[in-house]
């Protein structure tokens, strides 16, 4: 069990190197960092250390359902329209749709018509004329599920675009995102770009229609309003999407006539259909709407192919930028609801980052006193291997770009003391082997050989409560479990290689024949 092969030996020294290596930009200045290997980067502090904002948002899917219920009125209406049959009324209320025909003779014909044209449905009749349509709860689940996921994924895009290092963006619970933006000390401009849903759809405008009484309105018409130089006009749109904001590709800040206007492009599908829809609707007004509000309503001079565009109105340049980025990250399915925001300083992270500091070294500080003191000569090598075990631990955690928290700190001290009760396991077995009367070789040998069971199942018990405590855990509280096992990892090579490796070379340098604890 003492005995060391080359090869052993060649994989501690490979460990202890690349562990050097990978450690080396969190201890080097920042002038000196800059020449290093993009690879090779130091660990990313957390908010509670460099200082930053933090924001917990709420995704609305009531606003999910309520566009769900919105697309089965339409497209139960189209399907009506198709089949030529007539009803008096259609409208969506909480999760069904109501239809009302003219003809009762035309009923199985209608529901017919509803079931093929929406399969995923529960369609139901009631009386001589009346059709209800209910979206079944498992569809408004695996919706309102996919919603949150692709807020989360736009949510990154959209910082990722705003350009801040090292953001750290999660799902919380079911329902909620959690966004850390270390150095962000701008956060209103955040909250603004993330809380806009920058939903951009295309209808056509009504013609020949100047009430703005919606009971006035014709079949399949709103009443939107007007945004940007469009604020305070009402404008009759059609509810269907012509071209779905989803098809862009791409949108840049650009210029036109010396204005700043916003460059947009489709892709091949989207492309071909604005062309079919600007050709064949040539002098009439096509309504750019965002957010729900017309931002521009041109009238169509000609056909416009090519998949590509601009949106004109009295923009200004940041308006453009911001404008352009939210199209290019993509549409949120949902607005995002602010529950919590909280601005932290730099300097409040500087003195957590003393704080730490101060109770790592003094921590550090009084086990070497003890295991000097308890344990001479060895308690100089478990030092010695307590000090490659942090070290080790820091160099993954820069490798795999984690980002230390101050509850990070607290799992890499508590990962310390977890390493030294390793050390005094083994070496208070060597104790009772020598008093028991056995040669140091064998007391040597039976301390790493019986107690790396005990070591074993101790750090293995608190590996589960920090996977525990990750899993249901959320922010700091999975901060402290992911540093908490790596260092249980770490520990565990410390005292079985390192350690052992000390106590090998101790015994080959000489004749040893006391035992020094």
């Amino acid at each position: 069990m003492l005995n060391f092969s080359f090869s052993k030996i060649a994989v501690v020294i490979a460990v202890v190197l690349l562990s050097f290596l990978f450690t080396l930009p969190n201890i080097v200045p920042a002038g000196v960092r800059e020449h290093f290997p993009t690879w090779l980067k130091p660990l990313n502090l957390g908010l509670d250390l460099r200082g930053g904002s933090y924001l917990l948002l709420e995704v609305d899917t009531s606003a999910v359902l309520a566009e769900l219920m919105a697309d089965v009125e339409e497209t139960s209406r189209a399907a009506l329209r198709d089949a030529k049959i007539a009803y008096r009324t259609i409208r969506a209320a909480d999760k069904s749709v109501f239809i009302t025909i003219n003809d009762p003779a035309q009923l199985v014909a209608a529901r017919n018509a509803i079931v093929t044209a929406t399969p995923t449905v529960e369609v139901q009749t009631q009386g001589d004329d009346r059709i209800q349509v209910n979206v079944p709860d498992r569809i408004q689940r695996e919706r309102e599920s996919a919603a949150i996921s692709q807020s989360l994924e736009i949510v990154r895009r959209r910082i990722d675009e705003f350009g801040t290092t090292e953001p750290n963006i999660q799902r919380q619970g079911a329902d909620r995102i959690r966004v850390e933006l270390p150095g962000v000390d701008n956060p209103e401009r955040v909250k603004e770009l993330l809380g806009q849903t920058a939903k951009m759809n295309f209808h056509l405008v009504e013609p020949n229609v100047s009430s703005t009484d919606p009971r006035d309105l014709p079949p399949g018409v709103v009443l939107m309003e007007g945004g940007g130089e469009n604020a305070g006009q009402m404008f009759p749109v059609r509810r269907r999407v012509e071209v779905s904001g989803e098809r862009l590709v791409d949108s840049q800040p650009s210029f036109s006539e010396g204005k700043p206007v916003v460059s947009f492009r489709f892709d091949t599908a989207g492309g071909r259909r604005f062309g079919q829809v600007t050709s064949a609707n040539v002098g009439q007004r096509l309504a750019i709407v965002l957010d729900n509000k017309v931002i521009s309503a041109p009238v169509l001079l000609g056909p416009i192919v090519g998949g590509s565009g601009i949106i004109q109105g009295q923009f200004t340049v940041e308006q453009v930028n911001d404008l352009s980025l939210l199209l290019r990250a993509g549409a949120l399915p949902a607005p995002l609801v602010v529950l919590e925001e909280r601005s932290i300083g730099p300097g409040l992270g500087a003195d957590s980052i003393a704080a730490g500091a101060t109770a790592a070294f003094v921590g550090g500080g009084l086990v070497v006193v003890f295991m000097i003191i308890a344990y001479h000569t060895f308690g100089l090598f478990a030092v010695f291997g307590q000090l490659f075990h942090m070290l080790t631990l820091f160099a993954f955690l820069s490798l795999v770009g984690g980002t230390l928290t101050l509850p990070g700190i607290a799992g890499a001290v508590l990962s310390l003391g977890i390493a030294v009760d390793a050390n005094v396991l083994i070496y208070e077995r060597m104790r009772e082997e020598w008093l028991a009367g056995k040669t140091l070789l064998n007391s040597l040998q039976s301390g790493f050989q019986n107690a790396f069971a005990t070591i074993f199942d101790s750090n293995l018990t608190t590996f589960i409560a920090a996977a525990i405590l990750y899993f249901l855990g959320a922010g700091p509280v999975q901060g402290f479990a992911v540093t908490l096992a790596v260092g249980i990892a770490t520990s565990m090579f410390s005292a079985v290689m390192i350690t052992r490796l000390q106590v090998w070379l101790w015994w080959r340098a000489g004749k040893r024949t006391t035992l020094p604890v």
